[in-house]
């Protein structure tokens, strides 16, 4: 049922979330003693790992909205199911961020003295929540934001393509969790590679209440729909462009099958 669902993906989605803010939370209050960026890619390629494995059996593994709203416009998913899995994503992530506040609330006082802030010297809503590089303009913020989701659906569909080579099912999540650590060793310089709209808005809503104030939508340009928006058409490009270029080459599975077995014929 949707209610099912959605409790499984609330649950799911916080142990997701909690490997990827947690590292970055240690990276910056540790002051680069206790994790580098590199530790940030692996942690959040581990959570989507581990995600996927769990999550597999009820959802598919819908831990993106940008995917799931793509899967909703083609057709694969109905009203119910697209408002439960977004729900369960969204209460997950927001569940998520408050326990890495509340883990690391100690430490959070003690870097900020009491003063949460969004940007300054003890900026500290970028644990949460992404926001772009100072030198990026709102533009080529939401370019990189578009682009990388675009290289994450494609490699989603390359790994999970039946009528191609698809990886073996015991793998993919393996697979899925690099290829997240690869955008992020790669394209994460100018907006933190959101790439998923339930991974940066609900944390964003959280900052708000938790004490850094309505600053979190209102700086840098007002960007917290970036993340929002640019993955949602990513994905939605990125599924036209597998298509186009690979998807209507590839013969369909019965197709395949057929010349398999002629194939096995011939050679006996």
């Amino acid at each position: 049922t949707a209610t099912r669902t959605l409790l499984t993906l609330l649950s799911l989605f916080l142990f997701t979330q909690v490997f990827g803010l947690s590292s970055v939370a240690q990276v910056v209050l540790g002051k680069g003693t206790t994790g580098h960026y590199l530790s940030i890619n692996i942690a959040f390629g581990i959570g989507v790992t581990l995600g996927i494995y769990a999550a597999r059996g009820v959802s598919g593994a819908h831990l993106n909205a940008a995917i799931t709203i793509t899967q909703w416009v083609l057709g694969n998913l109905s009203w119910t199911k697209l408002a439960a899995y977004i729900t369960g994503q969204f209460l997950g992530s927001f569940m998520a961020a408050a326990t890495i506040f509340a883990l690391y609330y100690d430490a959070l006082c003690d870097y900020t003295q009491g003063n949460f802030t969004v940007s300054g010297p003890t900026a500290t809503a970028m644990i949460f929540s992404t926001y772009p590089a100072p030198n990026v303009s709102l533009q080529g913020a939401f370019f990189t934001e578009f682009a990388a989701t675009v290289m994450l659906i494609l490699g989603v569909l390359v790994i999970s393509d039946h009528k191609n080579s698809a990886a073996l099912k015991g793998a993919q999540p393996m697979l899925s969790g690099m290829l997240v650590m690869g955008i992020g060793l790669g394209m994460g310089l100018n907006t933190g590679y959101a790439i998923n709209p339930s991974r940066d808005l609900p944390p964003r809503i959280f900052t708000a209440m938790a004490g850094w104030g309505m600053d979190v939508f209102m700086a840098d340009h007002s960007w917290w729909w970036v993340p929002v928006a640019a993955p949602i058409l990513g994905c939605l490009a990125g599924v036209f462009i597998y298509k186009i270029c690979i998807g209507i080459h590839n013969e369909p599975d019965h197709e395949t099958e057929d010349k398999k077995e002629e194939a096995g014929t011939e050679t006996s």
